[in-house]
């Protein structure tokens, strides 16, 4: 049987161990199929990439000796650990593509992919990884710093992606396709948090303080 597995990636101090119980307990209350869910820290040789902004340590996902290390053989969904789990999972992730990501979700930043929610086959696209480095990803075209998102929209162009808003049901709090008012959309499954929001700050907010909980 497929085991799909579930991962964010920490390191630094942004978000404490609370930002994992609660991401984890929201998707095993929406999630039906089996699954596991991990938590994956920068390999030492990667930690020069967390001392910049973008993200970018979270690449080594396409790495294929990465994924035979972790067991990683087929479906890898990776969500931002502030995501608030609102609604039903399974078939967001029961997608063949080799790669899907968010998309349409960034406001000012003009590139169409947010890497907040991103699904990986394993062995897909290797050179996601084998071609990167921070240099190449300078090189390409990025809004207030280079990122993993514009790399990835830049090496897989025609991804796959959930389009932000009613037809997937991933929303982007306050960002584009969000309501003029706080209210959760009725549709919504996942609420992602980019930029300098965070679902700490809006516990006022029935909704976050519903289902962003252990």
């Amino acid at each position: 049987m497929e085991i799909l597995t579930v991962c964010a990636w920490t390191w630094g101090d942004k978000y404490g161990p609370e930002y994992i119980k609660r991401l984890a307990a929201g998707v095993a209350r929406h999630l039906r199929q089996p699954f596991r869910f991990r938590v994956f820290t920068p390999q030492e040789e990667d930690l020069h990439l967390t001392k910049i902004p973008g993200c970018f340590a979270r690449l080594r996902m396409f790495d294929r000796s990465w994924q035979a290390a972790n067991e990683i053989t087929n479906r890898l969904v990776c969500m931002d650990l502030d995501m608030v789990i609102t609604g039903p999972l399974d078939d967001l992730f029961d997608r063949p593509e080799p790669f899907v990501i968010l998309q349409g979700a960034n406001q000012s930043n003009p590139c169409p992919f947010n890497g907040s929610v991103m699904m990986l086959r394993a062995g897909a696209h290797p050179e996601v990884w084998s071609d990167f480095s921070v240099d190449a990803a300078r090189g390409v075209p990025f809004d207030s710093f280079p990122d993993d998102q514009g790399w990835l929209a830049h090496k897989l162009p025609g991804a796959a992606g959930w389009k932000c808003g009613s037809e997937s049901g991933i929303y982007a709090f306050r960002k584009r396709s969000w309501p003029k008012s706080d209210a959760l959309p009725s549709v919504a499954r996942i609420v992602a948090f980019p930029g300098h929001r965070d679902p700490s700050q809006f516990t006022r907010l029935d909704w976050v303080r519903d289902n962003w909980a252990a």
